[in-house]
C-alpha cells in the first residue's frame, strides 16, 4: 500500500472512527486499558491517523508525539492536537525521525497488518523505546482470514484486499495475513518480550445498534488481537537465546 493511500479518504475514515464500533468502541478503549496509568510517560503514536488515541493518552497525562505516512492524516492530527504536540509525516518502513530511547511507550493500533515485512519496522520501534519500554499494538486477528475465506492457507503470510465504507465513501484496503506464530516470532526476533496477548471484550457502553445482530449476550467477538511487548536491552538478534 502506498504511503499516501489514505489521503483520498482521510476525512471520511476519521469521521467514521469517531463513533464506529471497531475503533471508537473496541480498539481505542482496549489499547487505553492495556496502557493503564500513563501520566508523565512519553508515548509515541505510530501510524496515528487523525490522532484519537494520541488525544486520549494526552488527556490521561501522557506526553505524546505521533506520526503517520499519510500527509492528509497528519494534517487532521495536527488540527486535533494543536501546535504543542509534534506530529510528523514518516513511514514505518523507513528510519524514524526520533532519538534512540526517546519514549517510554509506543502504541501502534491497527498498523502492522498493512506491512509485508515486520523486521525493519519492529527494529525501529524498539530503537526509539527505552530499555524496558512497552510496545502496545493491535492487528487483525489471524483467525479471521481463514474463517471468512475458507480456501485461504492460515499458515501462509499473504495479502488480501477488502472494500470498506467510511462515512459513505468506499475504499479498498490491503492487509497482510500472518499466522500467530509468525507474529510472535517477529516480536521475539526483534528483541521484545511478550507480556500480554489479549482478546478483550468490547466497551460495555457501546450502543447496542452498533453490535453484530447475532452477538446475543456475548461480550466479545473476533476482530483484533492485542499485544503488550517489552523492549529488552542489547542486540535483538540474541533475543531468542
Amino acid at each position: 500500500m502506498k504511503a499516501d493511500h489514505y489521503d483520498g479518504f482521510a476525512e471520511s475514515y476519521a469521521k467514521e472512527n469517531e463513533t464506529g464500533l471497531f475503533n471508537a468502541h473496541y480498539a481505542l478503549p482496549a489499547i487505553l486499558g492495556l496502557a493503564g496509568d500513563v501520566a508523565g510517560r512519553r508515548i509515541l503514536d505510530a501510524g496515528c491517523g487523525a490522532a484519537p488515541l494520541a488525544a486520549a493518552l494526552r488527556e490521561r497525562g501522557a506526553e505524546v508525539a505521533g506520526f503517520d505516512a499519510s500527509p492528509a492524516m497528519v494534517e487532521l492530527a495536527r488540527k486535533r492536537l494543536g501546535p504543542e504536540t509534534s506530529v510528523l509525516v514518516a513511514d514505518l518502513s523507513e528510519p524514524l525521525p526520533y532519538a534512540t530511547g526517546e519514549f517510554d511507550d509506543v502504541v501502534a493500533s491497527l498498523v502492522l497488518h498493512y506491512l509485508e515485512d515486520w523486521s525493519g519496522p519492529l527494529a525501529e520501534l524498539k530503537r526509539v523505546l527505552r530499555p524496558g519500554g512497552r510496545l502496545i499494538l493491535s492487528v487483525n486477528h489471524p483467525v479471521i482470514r481463514p474463517v471468512v475465506y475458507p480456501e485461504a492457507d492460515y499458515f501462509e503470510i499473504s495479502p488480501y484486499t477488502e472494500d470498506y465504507t467510511f462515512d459513505g465513501r468506499t475504499a479498498s484496503l490491503t492487509f497482510w495475513h500472518r499466522p500467530l506464530h509468525a507474529m510472535t516470532d517477529a516480536f521475539t526476533s526483534a528483541g521484545f518480550r511478550i507480556a500480554v496477548i489479549s482478546e478483550p471484550p468490547y466497551d460495555p457502553d457501546t450502543p447496542r445498534e452498533l453490535l453484530p445482530p447475532d452477538l446475543g449476550d456475548r461480550t466479545s467477538f473476533l476482530c483484533f488481537l492485542f499485544f503488550v511487548l517489552e523492549a529488552g536491552a542489547g542486540d535483538p538478534t540474541r533475543s531468542g537465546e
